[in-house]
């Protein structure tokens, strides 16, 4: 498999992919926003149909698009938190309705290019888009190592964290941008229909074994990798699209746990009540 140079470049992503969108994931999870990832998909799929239409870069104009959205989203959610949800509701379906219909319009072989974006591609991952990932990537970690404490905060109880002194606003629209970079990211990897798959699916699995916010984000980011390679290998060798394996791995690794740790809390629990002797 690595004696071909685009498995290479794509080995390389799909780890980058699997180990960065768990660690923004998990903040979605902890703040109850597990399918904000979904709706920023679905805003980068019309930032791509605009791309096919004007003849620019995808992933640059799909990254532009997903950070407008998020602020916009962001500014609707400060207002009215009912409105919030609406909104986001709004942008799953207007999101990939508009993409659809740009692409169709742009005509030619734009149809058959968005199903690369829509599912992944291995293939399709050419070197700018390599050096772009990394790129993002970079961006991101700085981004957590400054203001992740906040974040997490934040996420945590808005109400004090307002009261020791944090942006909540202005952490609230960083952390919605930097879910809309997340899936830009990983795009060309599993895919703007399942890349918020990625960012989830892995947290749920870890938060099977752990009970702290940090090592649920690390365990979930290994969880990422290991998800992200697996699934690549499994698609090159069975010729199948790439996203729908790697997050079916994810999903069969937070199966295992739940079924393993569900089994052994029961086991535990039994053997306490055997333990204690019985009245009569």
């Amino acid at each position: 498999m690595l004696a071909y140079e685009f498995m290479q470049r794509a080995l390389i992503a799909a780890v980058i992919v699997g180990l960065i969108s768990p660690l923004i994931g998990v903040f979605l999870v902890q703040r109850r926003l597990a399918l904000l990832g979904d709706g920023m998909g679905h805003v980068a799929i019309t930032g791509v149909g605009l791309a096919f239409l004007t003849g620019t870069e995808p992933v640059l104009t799909a990254l532009i698009v997903s950070i407008l959205g998020a602020f916009i989203l962001e500014l609707v959610r400060n207002k009215s938190k009912a409105a919030g949800d609406l909104a986001l509701a709004l942008i799953f379906y207007g999101g990939i309705a508009g993409g659809v219909l740009l692409t169709s319009l742009a005509g030619g072989k734009a149809s058959t290019a968005l199903n690369q974006y829509l599912f992944g591609s291995l293939s399709t991952v050419s070197t700018q888009d390599f050096l772009a990932l990394g790129g993002a990537t970079i961006v991101l970690l700085l981004v957590l190592l400054k203001f992740g404490t906040q974040i997490f905060a934040m996420s945590l109880d808005t109400e004090t964290a307002q009261i020791q002194g944090i942006r909540v606003t202005a952490m609230s629209v960083l952390l919605t941008s930097m879910a809309a970079v997340t899936v830009v990211v990983g795009m060309r990897t599993v895919g703007l229909l399942l890349v918020s798959a990625i960012m989830i699916v892995p947290v749920a699995a870890a938060q099977q074994l752990t009970h702290s916010f940090k090592a649920t984000g690390l365990l979930a980011s290994a969880i990422g990798a290991f998800a992200a390679t697996g699934g690549l290998t499994v698609s090159f060798y069975f010729d199948v699209p790439p996203g729908p394996t790697i997050v079916l791995i994810a999903l069969g690794v937070f199966v295992i746990l739940a079924v393993t740790t569900t089994s052994l809390h029961l086991r535990h629990r039994n053997e306490i009540q055997e333990q204690v002797p019985h009245r009569h």
